[in-house]
This record gives C-alpha cells, sequence and structure tokens, in this order.
C-alpha cells in the first residue's frame, strides 16, 4: 500500500467513524449512561406562592393564520395570570397580525404589543423585548407552537435550583403526512428531544434548546449578536459558558406541526446551517478538553454532525481512489454514488404519487447534509442579514 493509499483509507476511517459516531453511537451511548438515572431537582410545586415571575418574549411577522390560537394556548394555563406578562414584538408585519394582538391586548393586560417599523430579524426583536421584560424568568417561544395547561409551569418548577440557568420544552408534532417530510421531520425531533433531554440528565448540559418553547434566567440572558442566525442556541451555550446548567423538561409539552414540504424545511435547514457555523467559531472554546461531559456531548451532537456533509465528501473521494485499486472499495464508492442519487428517485416516485418511507429517510438524510454544506457556503461568504420569512404554516 502507497502512502497516499494509506492516507485515503485514513482519511475513509476517521470520516466514517465520526458520522458514525454523531448519529448511531453517541445516542447509544447516551442510552447506555442514563438508563438508572432521573432528574432529582428540587422544584417549585404548582400552589407554591414563591413561584417566579415570567415574561414571554415572541418575535412575529405575518403571523395571523397561528396567533390568535398561540395567545388562547397561552393563557388557557394553571400558571398564576399575575406572575405573566407577554411581549410580542411585531417585525414590520403586513398581514393581520398586529390587529389581532391588539384585540387581545385590549382584554389582557398582560400582553403587550411593540411594533417594528423596519424588518429587523427574530434576534434584534428578541433582544430589544428583553431589555423591556421585567421579570425573572423569560419563556421564549414561536407563534406556531402552542401551549398546554402545564406548559408554563413544567418551564419554571426547575428554578429552585439555583444553578438551573435554562429548561428546554418538548415540542411534539400534531399531524404528519406521507407525501412530505413531516414524517421525517417527526422522527428527527422526537430524537432530538430525547437526546437532549439525557444530555442535561448527565451533565447539565443539553445542547441547544429548540427555539420555539424554552425559558431562562434572565441573569443568564445575553443579547445575539446583529446578523447571527440560531439565537436559541447562541443563548443555550452562553448560559453553559458562564457556568449554569441546561435541561431538557420532557413535561413542558407543547404542539408544533412540522414542515411537510421539501423546498421549505430545506430553506429552514439552510439558515439553521448558517447560524450552526456562526456559533461554532463563537463556542468553540467550549470544544475543550473534549472529555468534559459538555465538550464531549458538543463534538458528538452537534460539531461531528454540523461537518457531516464533509465527511460525506471524504468518504466518497477516498473510497472513489481506493476503488481504482480494491474491488471492495469501489462496491463502498458505487454504494454511496447510489445513496446520494436516492433523493431524485425519490422526487420522481413522488410525482407518481409513491412514497416510500425507508426511501423518503435516506432523501432527507442527503438532503439535510447538503443544507448544511450550502449554509457553510453562505457563512463563508459572509452574513449580511439574519432577517427572516417564517415557514409556510398549515401545509
Amino acid at each position: 500500500m502507497t502512502s497516499l493509499q494509506l492516507f485515503c483509507f485514513i482519511v475513509f476511517i476517521i470520516s466514517t467513524l465520526c458520522l458514525m459516531h454523531s448519529y448511531v453511537f453517541f445516542p447509544l451511548i447516551l442510552d447506555l449512561l442514563s438508563s438508572s438515572k432521573e432528574l432529582i431537582d428540587p422544584v417549585f410545586e404548582e400552589t407554591d406562592e414563591n413561584l417566579p415571575t415570567i415574561s414571554i418574549l415572541l418575535a412575529v411577522y405575518n403571523e395571523e393564520k397561528v396567533i390568535e390560537e398561540k395567545l388562547r394556548s397561552t393563557f388557557k394555563t394553571s400558571y398564576p395570570i399575575h406572575k405573566i406578562e407577554f411581549l410580542i414584538g411585531s417585525d414590520a408585519s403586513t398581514d393581520q397580525s398586529n390587529e389581532i394582538i391588539r384585540k387581545y391586548a385590549a382584554i389582557l393586560p398582560q400582553v403587550k404589543l411593540i411594533e417594528f417599523e423596519g424588518r429587523t430579524g427574530k434576534s434584534g426583536i428578541i433582544n430589544r423585548l428583553a431589555e423591556l421584560a421585567k421579570n425573572e424568568i423569560f419563556v421564549l417561544t414561536d407563534a406556531n407552537v402552542f401551549f398546554k395547561e402545564s406548559t408554563l409551569y413544567q418551564l419554571v418548577k426547575r428554578y429552585k435550583n439555583p444553578e438551573i440557568a435554562l429548561v428546554g420544552g418538548n415540542i411534539l408534532n400534531r399531524r404528519f403526512k406521507k407525501d412530505g417530510i413531516s414524517l421525517q421531520e417527526k422522527s428527527y425531533l422526537s430524537r432530538e428531544n430525547k437526546i437532549k433531554y439525557q444530555e442535561g440528565l448527565l451533565w447539565g448540559a443539553m445542547i441547544g434548546a429548540f427555539g420555539g418553547c424554552y425559558s431562562i434566567r434572565a441573569s443568564y440572558f445575553a443579547p445575539v449578536p446583529r446578523n447571527f442566525f440560531m439565537d436559541d442556541f447562541y443563548i443555550t451555550m452562553h448560559a453553559l459558558e458562564n457556568g449554569g446548567k441546561t435541561l431538557n423538561e420532557l413535561d413542558a409539552l407543547c404542539y408544533e406541526d412540522v414542515s411537510n414540504k421539501i423546498s421549505e424545511e430545506f430553506r429552514r435547514k439552510v439558515r439553521i446551517s448558517i447560524g450552526n457555523f456562526q456559533n461554532f467559531g463563537r463556542y468553540a472554546r467550549l470544544l475543550w478538553p473534549p472529555w468534559n461531559g459538555r465538550a464531549f456531548a458538543f463534538w458528538s451532537h452537534k460539531v461531528f454532525r454540523w461537518l457531516g456533509p464533509f465527511f460525506l465528501l471524504l468518504m466518497l473521494a477516498s473510497s472513489g481512489y481506493l476503488g481504482m485499486k480494491t474491488f471492495f472499495f469501489m462496491l463502498l464508492f458505487l454504494g454511496q454514488v447510489l445513496l446520494m442519487l436516492l433523493p431524485i428517485v425519490d422526487t420522481m416516485l413522488k410525482k407518481l404519487n409513491i412514497h416510500v418511507s425507508l426511501l423518503r429517510f435516506i432523501s432527507h438524510f442527503y438532503l439535510m447534509n447538503l443544507a448544511l454544506l450550502i449554509g457553510f457556503i453562505k457563512y463563508a461568504k459572509g452574513v449580511e442579514s439574519n432577517v427572516w420569512k417564517p415557514t409556510q404554516r398549515y401545509q
């Protein structure tokens, strides 16, 4: 074996192991380590007079289809109403969102609408709302995420432990369709919720809350830098960087309709990818020492996954070169090429109204890695604005 062949062999093995670690080995390790553990932190009782006051922060842009249900679900709560304020920042909405919010604000003094004249971006809206918020705990949420009666309590109960800085919610999906990718997204989010819970259980280090629903102590909140995407990840990692514990509370249930259109979800994943690499640069120092539980989770759950498209390309290139020398690697190379072509096959079958679940899962994996790659390229070119267009509702 020549030195170049040896190098390609090592590249192939390392790339394969890193990819397998993030998607297969790490979840198995979490299952093994957490099998006999449970969260035992002291909690506030639901009837406790000392329950903290909360400020709900919500950025909206043209959310007329969901904002009324959002308001109804928020105030149909077991949490003491007098301990809640709901600050809504409208990012120059042009539909009926502002009128609907004003209607509720006239009835509920807890609701306050802050209108922004020009597009600002979600993080800029949240930063401003946090400046205006008066209470001990912030709850950050999205317009299309709907609460159960106990959600706010469940998001807040663990703050009796002063070490807790941030608590993530458990977002469930109400429906899915076979003709799109909502089933694949539902499965992905369910798996992610479990991983996040186990990270918090083992190390007090949930690596990134779901932005649709989480709470944070006001003292741990950090304004998100201008033009940063993934404000939820930035805020979570800032809390960890400053010594706080981050958890995922599985009893903090809320509901969201997941994307069903591949094009919509692809666009969203590109935006998420840009934010991933922004945060990678900002919080790279938390990756050392790698044997620390927080760093191990960061490497395993996030960084290896963000680098997934590069591992896939390295596997393809190294096996392609080795395939010119050995039949075994030629088979591996051809197998990878076949898998990468499956999204095209899936698209063609979809046009014929044929939906194969396993094929859609494989297609989903490769398309989301493509979104990661495109997001990296956009990040490398420089980000001029984080103004967002919401994912289409009720697809």
